[in-house]
């Protein structure tokens, strides 16, 4: 078949495009890297002088013997209930703080994959605030000292491998309840769409501590608490702005590309269905 010049001019010029394309998504942007400040760790955004305090900002813990004291003790019985179920797996996962596990947590909340790979400024953006999160928790933690519920109750955990250093770690705030609950506030932000989802996730994070017998409803609500405060400080950080920008165009991109969570979302579903019911 003959193909005459004008036809010829326009298949060439779809090639040439086509590569271009090719070409931009081969160079996928990457942020800068960023030093470990322990092995698996990244430094954050933030200065230590420019974590929020929580030993101001959050109230001493429940005095044994008080109605809130109590409390927490009725939660923690009740979520000790629903260990052994899909909704107990799922917490177990939960605990893992170390990535790139951690960085699908939120995933089918979001709806999209995260991964270094395909969302490299959404995966240091998680791996930073990690660390100015978790640390913004330790005024409170080494002045307060609180007994953990498994060392109370004398009952197992999720991770028994861990079970030696928690017992050397304040209690109070929860750590891994502030960061549930300040990526699940980012994340909000970067995909407002999906809020409701994410919001709910990360008040699910933070109960995963309870089942897992760590902590008391307490700590977790006063690392909620620590979560918000560290995001408010973190809007302050240029390099924090910037990532966010980044991040909120790289979600936009893999949802336009349909690329799904890595996880099984319907399992998950099922066990966030499975909840805690206090008396």
């Amino acid at each position: 078949m003959k193909i005459n010049a004008p036809v010829r001019r326009a298949i060439a010029t779809g090639l040439c495009a086509l590569a271009l394309v090719g070409t931009v998504s081969a160079e996928q942007p990457r942020p800068a890297q960023v030093k470990e400040f322990r092995p698996g760790f990244l430094v954050g955004y933030l200065a230590n002088s420019d974590l929020p305090d929580s030993l101001s900002l959050v109230p001493a813990p429940p005095a044994k013997g008080s109605a809130e004291a109590e409390s927490d003790e009725a939660f923690n019985r009740a979520s000790r209930t629903v260990r052994d179920t899909a909704r107990g797996k799922l917490a177990i996962a939960d605990a893992k703080l170390s990535f790139p596990a951690a960085a699908e947590s939120f995933s089918c909340a979001l709806g999209v994959r995260i991964n270094d790979a395909e969302t490299p400024y959404l995966y240091q953006l998680m791996r930073r605030s990690l660390t100015d999160v978790g640390l913004s928790t330790y005024r409170a933690k080494n002045a307060y000292n609180r007994v953990r519920p498994f060392v109370v109750n004398n009952e197992s955990i999720c991770t028994p491998d861990e079970e030696s250093a928690l017992r050397k770690d304040g209690s109070y705030p929860s750590g891994h309840a502030a960061i549930g609950w300040a990526w699940a506030l980012m994340l909000s932000e970067l995909s407002p769409a999906q809020s409701p989802q994410l919001l709910t996730r990360g008040l699910s994070y933070g109960e995963s501590r309870s089942i897992c017998n760590v902590h008391w409803a307490s700590d977790i609500s006063a690392g909620r608490l620590m979560g918000a405060a560290t995001v408010a400080r973190l809007h302050g950080s240029d390099a924090f702005q910037a990532d966010m920008k980044e991040a909120a165009a790289e979600i936009a991109a893999q949802r336009a590309k349909g690329n799904v969570p890595a996880r099984d979302c319907t399992e998950e579903a099922s066990a966030l269905a499975i909840r805690i019911r206090t008396p």
